[in-house]
This record gives structure tokens, C-alpha cells and sequence, in this order.
């Protein structure tokens, strides 16, 4: 029953009550050792002290040097030395001309033994800490009694206890007050951050919560909220972008069919020459299905990053050459191999395949006159350089190349007629497979360089 209730108090309230238990169990503890040590100690500073009178008196009573009145331990003392008959021999002025404390009677030679026992004191009765032994004398056995009242002890421990009774809740009391008050402080910034937090929407992602300049739990999770803000903003304009490509991209290609459906249908006579319709159609559903099956992959990869593919030992360079090889049927730019050497690497082919095609595709687009391949390796890795002497990248757009549906400015991307997806793809194949591509730095063209893992 308790639990469900303490789900309905603030957390305040119960960090509050947790820390003020433990507290005081803590205290409750700690009291109850200090009280036994403290005893502990009385106790055995005073045994250790009786002890040794006992023994200083045995001696006396040996020597025959023993006085009638006996000094004890300290006020509260009590000491007598007691004959084999019973006869008191000596006493401390507490019990003088009273009979023997005790009958307790340890065996000659024995080692002092200890009893708490009842004695007067003056007109009292006073409990002892009564420590014992058993020697020779002058005129037969006597046996010795030293003992310390147990009233110092208990009214030590008592003054200990009532400064605890009183102490105790005064500090469990402050400690509630500055817990109440510390979490209050800190979660009023908590509370701050909530409200601004409800107060950012889907189309207002460009907020942000204040992250204060104290470096500590509290601002962290305030700036790793703004972090975390920045991405979902980021994530959003990506997706409109997305979403403002893709309708560009289909809409062209519709359009396209729109028009050649309307002026086929509008011709002289209401013939339609039907193979020039179906070639005209082909070429624009050609296009769509092209970037549909673009956008199907990049979903796909998406959707399940950690996926890597079965590698396969292949040699870059054959398919370099297969490439240039179809590149060089479509264009008339020269299209250099000279630098394609040796290159086995361990990746998926028809992946690496496509990675090629579409650097090479890229190149072809936005070259002026020429395409220079080169692939090598060495101990670390197989790389593949795809250079055209086009236009280049800008440097503001060099972060941005391999966006999806990037085409940089109209200079570059006024022959490319593509999706924008081909350099985006290309990356994600290469990490796929376990590599990189990058856009090198050249001050002539584009150079684009793909790296993959070598064959062990």
C-alpha cells in the first residue's frame, strides 16, 4: 500500500523523504556505536586501572605493609581487604566499619576475576564494576576488592543519549529543509526546460532550450536536447527537400507524357502513329523508373544500415574497364584507362559494380573533353580515382556533393539530365562494403576518390 501512495507525491517530495531516512537510519546507527564505545571505553579504562590497585594491594598485604584506609580508584571507588575469616583488614572511608562487600572468594594465585555487584556507599547502595583476587598476607590468605561505580558510566552515556535525543532531529530537520530547497532550485530549471520543450512543435523545430552557462547535469541535458533539436530540424528540411525533389523529378517526366498523349491525340485526322508515341513514352517512363528504383534502394538502406553485404574476392580493375568500356560506346569524350592497374578487392560485384557506373556516369555528364580512370592498391586498401576536367565542384557546395538530389549549380549540372542520387548511392554502397568515397582536391575539374577493402 505504501508504494502505489508514494507514486502519487512529487519527485521532490520523495527525494526529500528518501534522503531524511537515510539520514536518519545513518544517524540512528552511528548513535547507537558511539554510545557502546563510549561505555566500551569507561569501562575498560576503568577495569584496567582496578586491575592494577588489586595487585598493588596484594603486595602490601604480602609486605605487611598494608594501611588501615584505602585509597580507591577516584571518588565513586570502592576497596577493602578482607581476611580468610572474613574480618575486614582494610577499607576505603566509603565502607569503613562495614562488613565485607562481598563473599566472592577467587582461588590463591588465580588471576583477578570481575563482578558487578551491590555496595554501600556512605548512606547509598551503588552498583560496582568489583574486580577480585586472592594472595598470601602476614597472617594467612586475603583476598582484595577494588571497584569502580558504574554511576560515571550510565551518567556519561546518559548526557551522550540526551545530546542525541536533541541533536539528532535538529539535523534531520536542516537536512530536509536543504534538500527541499536544493531539489526546489533544480527542478524549477527541469520544470523550465519542460515548458519549453511543449512549447516546440513539428513547424518550430528552430527553437531552442536554454542551456545556461552551469556545466552540470542539467545544462548537459539541455544542450544535448539542442543537439538533439538541431537533428530532428535538420532531418525535416531533408525530408521537404525530399519530398520537393521527388514531386520536381516525376513531374517532368509526366508532363512529357502529357504533352505527347495530347498532341498525338490532337493530330490530323486522329491518327496516332504509334510506334513514335510508345518510343517517345518509353524514354520518359524509362526516367521515372530510374529514379523510383533510386529511391527504393536509398529507402531500403535506410532502413536497415547495419546490413552489410557478403564480400567476394574481385578485381576492381576488370570492372573499371568493362565500364569504360560501355562509357566510351555513348560519348565522344576520351575516356583515359592508362592508369588502371591491378586492384583485388573484397566487396559484393554487382554493388561495387554500380559504384563504378555511377562515378563514371557522373564524370562523363559533367566533363568538358576528357575522363581519366586510375586504380591501385597498397597494404591497406584498393582505391579507384575518377577525375573529368568539367567545371568542379564550388567549394560552398563541397559538403553538399553527396547529398541526395544534389545538382550544384546550373554550370555543372545543366548536361547531367539525372536525379541528383547517383553520388548519394555511390557512398552508401562504399560504406556498405566496408570503404569510403570522398571529393579529392584539385583546382581542374572534379576528382572523386573511391576506397575499398583489399583482398587478404
Amino acid at each position: 500500500m505504501l508504494r502505489p501512495r508514494l507514486r502519487h507525491l512529487t519527485l521532490r517530495t520523495r527525494a526529500t523523504l528518501l534522503a531524511t531516512a537515510l539520514t536518519g537510519i545513518t544517524l540512528g546507527v552511528a548513535s547507537a556505536v558511539l554510545m557502546l564505545t563510549l561505555q566500551s571505553h569507561l569501562t575498560s579504562g576503568a577495569d584496567a586501572l582496578a586491575r592494577s590497585r588489586v595487585q598493588d594491594l596484594l603486595e602490601l598485604a604480602a609486605s605487611g605493609d598494608l594501611p588501615p584506609t584505602l585509597t580507591t580508584l577516584n571518588d565513586d571507588g570502592v576497596a577493602q581487604v578482607v581476611a580468610a575469616n572474613g574480618r575486614v583488614l582494610a577499607a576505603s572511608r566509603n565502607v569503613a566499619g562495614r562488613p565485607r562487600i562481598t563473599t566472592l572468594a577467587p582461588a590463591p594465585g588465580a588471576a583477578p576475576v570481575v563482578r558487578t555487584v551491590g555496595a554501600p556507599d556512605d548512606s547509598e547502595i551503588e552498583t560496582y564494576r568489583l574486580w577480585s583476587a586472592t594472595g598470601p598476607g602476614v597472617d594467612g590468605p586475603v583476598t582484595v576488592y577494588v571497584g569502580s561505580s558504574l554511576e560515571s558510566v550510565h551518567e556519561a552515556s546518559h548526557a551522550l543519549r540526551t545530546a542525541l535525543l536533541a541533536g539528532a532531529p535538529a539535523v534531520l530537520l536542516l537536512l530536509a529543509l536543504a534538500t527541499w530547497l536544493v531539489l526546489g532550485g533544480a527542478l524549477r530549471r527541469v520544470d523550465r526546460l519542460r515548458i519549453e520543450v511543449e512549447a516546440i512543435t513539428e513547424d518550430r523545430l528552430d527553437r531552442r532550450v536554454p542551456a545556461g552557462t552551469v556545466d552540470d547535469e542539467i545544462g548537459r541535458l539541455a544542450r544535448t536536447m539542442n543537439t538533439m533539436l538541431a537533428r530532428l530540424e535538420t532531418a525535416q528540411v531533408r525530408q521537404q527537400t525530399f519530398v520537393a525533389d521527388v514531386s520536381h523529378d516525376l513531374q517532368s517526366p509526366l508532363a512529357a507524357q502529357r504533352a505527347q498523349l495530347e498532341v498525338a491525340l490532337d493530330s490530323a485526322g486522329g491518327n496516332i502513329a504509334t510506334a513514335d508515341l510508345a518510343a517517345a513514352l518509353l524514354s520518359s517512363t524509362a526516367e521515372m523508373e530510374r529514379l523510383v528504383r533510386d529511391l527504393l534502394f536509398l529507402a531500403a538502406a535506410d532502413a536497415d544500415t547495419s546490413t552489410r553485404p557478403a564480400a567476394a574476392a574481385l578485381d576492381l580493375d576488370d570492372l573499371v574497364l568493362e565500364e569504360a568500356v560501355r562509357a566510351r560506346a555513348g560519348t565522344d569524350l576520351r575516356i583515359d584507362t592508362s592508369g588502371v592497374s591491378a586492384a583485388p578487392v573484397s566487396a559484393q560485384r554487382d554493388e561495387v559494380r554500380r559504384i563504378v557506373r555511377n562515378l563514371l556516369d557522373n564524370a562523363v555528364a559533367h566533363a568538358a573533353g576528357a575522363v581519366i580512370l586510375r586504380a591501385w592498391c597498397d597494404e591497406h586498401a584498393a582505391y579507384l580515382s575518377v577525375h573529368d576536367d568539367g567545371f568542379g565542384v564550388p567549394g560552398a557546395d563541397r559538403d553538399r556533393i553527396f547529398d541526395r538530389f544534389y545538382r550544384g549549380d546550373a554550370a555543372r549540372s545543366h548536361r547531367s539530365g539525372g536525379s541528383g542520387l547517383g553520388l548519394a548511392i555511390a557512398r552508401t554502397l562504399a560504406e556498405r562494403n566496408g570503404g569510403g568515397l570522398e571529393l579529392g582536391s584539385t583546382t581542374l575539374g572534379a576528382d572523386f576518390l573511391l576506397r575499398l577493402p583489399v583482398m587478404r
